[in-house]
């Protein structure tokens, strides 16, 4: 299987403590290698893409930013967390 990148380039807004904490949390949920090059996290092992989704989304409302990030499938083994486009409020 190959490796699954996870680009939270997005989340750099949030501070570098969050992209750690996403390491760390998938380091802890997963038994894969997590390595982190800036804003993309590399997941090395035999974890399938959709459950590293689940396990990023789980991350977000655990942080309490699933009202603003969504995770999308990017490329063929890349994740991306976007920001949501939230609506213009009157």
């Amino acid at each position: 299987m190959a490796d699954i990148i996870v680009d939270a380039s997005e989340l750099k807004e949030e501070g570098k403590d969050t992209v750690q904490a996403l390491v760390d949390f998938v380091k802890a949920k997963t038994a894969a290698e997590v390595v982190t090059d800036s804003n993309k996290v590399t997941v090395k092992g035999e974890v399938p893409k959709k459950h590293l989704r689940v396990l990023v989304k789980k991350f977000l409302h655990k942080q309490g930013l699933n009202d603003y990030f969504r995770v999308i499938s990017d490329k063929e083994n890349t994740l991306k967390i976007k920001e949501r486009k939230l609506g213009e409020e009157d």
